[in-house]
Parts: structure tokens; C-alpha cells; sequence
């Protein structure tokens, strides 16, 4: 029987209370598996709920996985009723509603938990036979405590930060040298199993701020911090670091090496190492290891730092440092990859890739990957290459390999997200990788920024509105996403508002914010302004937007259209948003879907 509005709202307020307990909100692949088959069956969606599509949707398998050959899904099946078990039998006691994974398939159930029938009293034992089964209760409970714990422990990971490391160097011009320790230290302890750091960006967050451990630790959701310090003079190099553990400010271990610059690998790995010991976790497949020239590491260090300050003007703007790097040690394969994440973001700020510019992203992807096969950044390089070239089956299998790799890295999660489930319509999933994502970046706004994006585009607008408020005010693109959001809601004087206080804060013609106010104009029927904003602007996009607020199908069509050189993924991203939705049917629109690679 079908469940009726009532139960589907009060299942999924079931299904969000269980993921937010520890038992499952420390467990990443157990969260998702539970939230996918749980989502699906809600949605009405039960025949997606094949062991073959599981495979591929949750737990990265290529699209071409054997069951037969694989039993990972039957395998994380049994750990996930195991886990629904102990749920329920703990915090989930008290719970009137329960849901199971029946063994033999996928498909969950949701019942209302019965009443325990009543008990005859029992008839008066001895009072010896009454403490040896007291002893025999308290006992079987420390065995279950004891059980459950390891359970928890072993399949919990640790949640850690490393704070931005303070730059001791007399030449202030060396931040860039400390901010890239800090970075490469997150790359090395998010390749150890058991461990979860927070992404790059969420560190950042607070350099340069009073530092509170217990504050950052709570805001970051941490169970322990990394900080510490670098001085750099000529070719001597001096790190300290510790560990600290944030509930009670308890420094677990610290570590000082006077070294010099050519031992900066060295450094770093004992760092891991102390970090990894003192956790009692396994170093595993955490060592990873490059050796490169001083000066080849530093004109890196120096194309990371413009990366995380500048963002993607930054990004666009290394290009040359990682070609210098590279021209130092071409057998650097981190250089290679960072070079390849450039070019892309290069590629994507004027009027897309030419072929030439696409066969070189993806030579320099394949030649970092051939270097070092489980460089994560390098997949993840890949992901954005083969999504312009609309080769969607391998994009999507660089990106799940990416975050197989690194799990924690929520510039990934980002990317997938526009570059493969955006372009392709995919937008349930694409809210749901990032909600993962905003987990290991729990402070920055970037990930908030694009969830805000997604939930607009899947209709859901007043939450959209919600993250688009909490963002910082100087945020780019924050107001002209508000607005679009308040649009979608209805609220087009509120969005009108905001747009318009937007450009009159400098916005030029070619600023998206255009786009949103032609929109906002042609929404409030105040045709003539829609007009002079179309008739102002160069951008395609801006016009599209401008001519859809007119709800204008003939101009909408031909301004799309007029986007094709952007290529299937920025073309694709847009063409999923609601404002576009009255014309997604047309033959025209289908027809350009297909020119550039794009399913229909």
C-alpha cells in the first residue's frame, strides 16, 4: 500500500533523526547508503533499488559493475541492518517508528514500533539465585557496551582540523610558504584511513583570528586540532606542531624539527606519523611521499597559495607557476596536477575550450595520473576535463575515483556537482553529495553557496533563500542568488530589492547580476526595463534570462542557442534551472542539447 502524505513526512523525519545520531553521522558510507535506498523508496522509486544501481550510485562503482564479481552492496547491506539494529535497541529505543532493510533486497521497510506485551510477574526466587542473575544482566550489558564501542570505534572516523600554520619568518612575503605546509598536511592525513579532516578552506576560515581552541573545534566539529608554527630563514627551516584535543585543551603531542629546506618532505611525514601514533590509527595507505628540487616545491607552494587567496581568479592566474615548477622537476606529479586544475578553470571564464585547449587539460591530467596513479587532485582534474568533452560515463568514474581517493575534499564534491550532476539534470543527487561535502567544509561558504544553487534548481526555494542569508555580504553572486531564490518563492518585489541595490553597488553589463535583474524585471512586468537591460548587455546569458522573465520563448531560444561555445557543461548547468523550464520541451532546445553533447 502506498504511504500517504502523512507517513512519507513523518518516515523522513524518522530517517533524519537516525542519521543524526552517532551511529550514523560518523559513518559517511553508511549514512548514504541508508539515506539513498530510504530516499528512493519515499520517492516512489523502488526500481532503482537494484543491487547494480547501488553499486554505481553509492558506493562509486563503475557503470558496468558484476554483482557477481563485487558484493560490496550485499556486503554493506548486513552491516547496515546490524547498525538499524543497534540504533534501535539504544538511542532509538523510544522510537515509534522503525525502519528495517529486509534481508533478501533493498527496499526498506517502515512500521510503527509494537507495544511490548506485559509480563507476569514472576514467581519469588531465592535471594541467591536473584545476584547471580543480576551479575549474569550485568555482565551480558558490559560485553554488549564492550562490543558495541569497538564496532563504533573501528568504524567511526576521527574528525580532525589543522589550523592555518603561523608564519614566524622575518619576510611576511613567506606566508605563502606556511599556508602551503598547512595545506599539504590536510592532503597527507586525509589519505589515512580513520581519519577525517576538514577540508582546506574550512582551516582557513580562521587564519589570522584569536584562536580559541574549543570554539574552532566546536564550529569546525572536530574532535581534535593540529597548530603550529614555521620559520623559514635562507635554506633552515624550523616547524613545530601539536595535536591538541578539543574538549579538554589537552595537547596529546607536539613535535619540533630544525631541519633544512630539502627535508620538508621528511618533515611532514614524521609530523603524520606522530599525529597517526598518538591516535593509535594505522599510517596504511597515508604515506605518500614525493621528493622534488627546493625550488620546484616552492614555486608550487607558491601557485597553491594564489589558489586558496585569490579563488578562481587565483586559480586562473597559477598557470605559470605550476608550468615553472613543472620546467624544474617534470616528474612532479602534484605540479602536473595543479597545472591541469588551472587550465580548466582558465577554460571556463571566457567563451569555453577549443580542441586544442582540451587535448592539452587532459594530457596534463593523464601525465600527472601516470606519475602518480592515486593522486586524488589528478582524477579530479580529469572529472572536469572529460565533462567538457562530454565524455560523461568516464568523467563520472574520475570523479567517484577521486573521492575514493579522498573522501574529505569537499573542492571535489564541488566539482562533480557543476561540472557532471548539474549539466546532466541529476539534481537530487547532486543536493545529496553536497550535503556530504558541507560536512568536511563546515564553515566556508563555497559549498553553502553551490547548495543554495542546486536547491534552487530542484524547486526548493525557501530553503535556497535561507542558505543564500547566511552567507557573508561580500560574498560574490550572493544577492543575485537570494533574489532568484525569492523569485522562485513568489516574493518579487523582496527579489527586486535586492537585485537592484545589487547593481547599484557596480555591476557592470557583463555581470550575471544582469541576468537575474532583466529576469526580476520581466517577472514584475516592467517590460520596458527587461528591455533596456537586453538591449544593454553582450551576454548571451543575460539576454536568455532577460527574454525568460518575459516569458519570450522565440528571443529565450535564440540567446541559448547563441551559448553553445560555452560547451555542454556550462550550457547544460543553466538549462536546469526552473526559469528555463517553459522552453526545455521545444525541438529547437533539444536539438542544441545534442549539438554539444548533452543528453536529452
Amino acid at each position: 500500500m502506498p504511504l500517504t502524505d502523512t507517513d512519507v513526512d513523518a518516515a523522513r523525519r524518522q530517517l533524519e533523526r537516525v542519521l543524526a545520531s552517532p551511529r550514523f553521522s560518523r559513518n559517511e558510507r553508511m549514512s548514504r547508503f541508508l539515506r539513498f535506498v530510504a530516499d528512493r523508496y519515499l520517492e516512489g522509486e523502488e526500481r532503482q533499488l537494484k543491487e547494480s544501481v547501488i553499486a554505481v550510485e553509492v558506493f562509486g562503482r563503475r557503470p558496468d559493475h558484476d554483482p557477481s564479481q563485487d558484493s560490496i552492496v550485499r556486503t554493506e547491506a548486513g552491516r547496515l541492518r546490524a547498525r538499524l539494529a543497534e540504533y534501535y535497541l539504544n538511542e532509538g529505543k523510544d522510537d515509534e517508528l522503525i525502519i528495517e532493510l529486509p534481508k533478501g533486497g533493498y527496499t526498506p521497510a517502515f512500521h510503527i514500533r509494537q507495544p511490548t506485551p506485559e509480563i507476569p510477574a514472576p514467581t519469588r526466587r531465592p535471594s541467591h539465585q536473584i545476584w547471580l542473575i543480576a551479575l549474569a544482566s550485568i555482565l551480558l550489558v558490559v560485553v554488549g557496551v564492550l562490543i558495541w564501542w569497538r564496532i563504533q570505534y573501528r568504524s567511526a572516523p576521527v574528525a580532525i582540523a589543522v589550523l592555518p600554520l603561523e608564519n614566524l619568518s622575518p619576510d611576511p612575503g613567506s606566508d605563502y610558504f606556511a599556508d602551503g605546509l598547512t595545506d599539504e598536511l590536510i592532503r597527507n592525513l586525509s589519505l589515512i584511513d580513520g581519519l577525517s579532516p576538514r577540508s582546506q578552506t574550512s582551516s582557513f576560515a580562521f587564519k589570522g583570528k584569536p584562536r580559541n581552541l574549543r570554539e574552532m573545534g566546536s564550529e569546525l566539529n572536530t574532535d581534535y586540532i593540529v597548530e603550529g608554527s614555521v620559520l623559514r630563514i635562507g635554506n633552515r627551516l624550523r616547524v613545530d606542531a601539536q595535536l591538541v584535543r578539543v574538549h579538554d585543551d589537552f595537547p596529546l603531542w607536539s613535535g619540533r624539527y630544525d631541519r633544512m629546506l630539502t627535508d620538508v618532505f621528511a618533515i611532514q611525514d614524521e609530523i603524520s606519523r606522530g599525529i597517526v601514533n598518538s591516535l593509535r590509527l594505522k599510517l596504511g595507505r597515508g604515506r605518500r611521499r614525493y621528493e622534488t628540487s627546493t625550488e620546484a616545491y616552492d614555486l608550487y607552494l607558491q601557485a597553491r597559495a594564489m589558489e586558496f587567496r585569490q579563488g578562481l581568479a587565483g586559480e586562473v592566474d597559477s598557470v605559470d607557476l605550476f608550468q615553472q615548477a613543472i620546467a624544474k622537476d617534470p616528474s612532479f606529479a602534484p605540479a602536473w596536477a595543479g597545472l591541469a586544475m588551472a587550465l580548466t578553470a582558465r577554460s571556463g571564464t571566457g567563451q569555453g575550450a577549443s580542441k586544442d585547449d582540451l587535448a592539452r587539460m587532459q594530457a596534463t591530467g593523464e601525465k600527472a595520473l601516470e606519475l602518480d596513479p592515486l593522486l586524488a587532485e589528478a582524477h579530479g582534474a580529469l572529472g572536469m576535463i572529460y565533462a567538457r568533452q562530454a565524455q560523461w560515463d568516464r568523467s563520472e568514474k574520475s570523479f567517484r575515483r577521486a573521492l575514493e581517493l579522498d573522501p574529505n575534499d569537499s573542492v571535489i564534491y564541488g566539482n562533480l556537482v557543476l561540472n557532471l550532476l548539474f549539466p546532466l539534470g541529476r539534481i537530487r543527487e547532486a543536493v545529496r553529495e553536497l550535503q556530504i561535502g558541507v560536512k568536511h567544509d563546515p564553515v566556508t561558504p563555497r559549498l553553502r553557496f553551490i547548495l543554495a544553487n542546486a536547491l534552487i534548481a530542484a524547486g526548493r526555494f525557501d530553503e535556497a533563500a535561507g542558505y543564500c542569508e547566511h552567507l557573508p555580504e561580500s560574498f560574490p553572486g550572493r544577492s543575485e542568488w537570494l533574489a532568484r531564490a525569492l523569485l522562485g518563492e513568489g516574493r518579487i518585489s523582496k527579489a527586486l530589492q535586492v537585485i537592484e541595490d545589487r547593481v547599484r553597488n557596480g555591476a557592470s553589463m557583463e555581470d550575471s547580476a544582469m541576468a537575474t535583474l532583466g529576469y526580476a524585471y520581466g517577472r514584475a512586468g516592467r517590460r520596458t526595463d527587461a528591455e533596456k537591460v537586453a538591449a544593454a548587455t553582450p551576454v548571451p546569458y543575460n539576454q536568455a534570462m532577460t527574454f525568460a522573465g518575459m516569458d519570450d520563448r522565440e528571443r529565450t531560444i535564440g540567446a541559448l542557442e547563441r551559448m553553445a561555445s560555452l560547451g555542454p557543461v556550462r550550457l547544460g548547468r543553466n538549462l536546469n534551472y526552473p526559469e528555463f523550464a517553459f522552453v526545455r520541451a521545444d525541438p529547437r532546445l533539444k536539438a542544441l542539447r545534442k549539438r554539444v553533447g548533452l543528453p536529452e
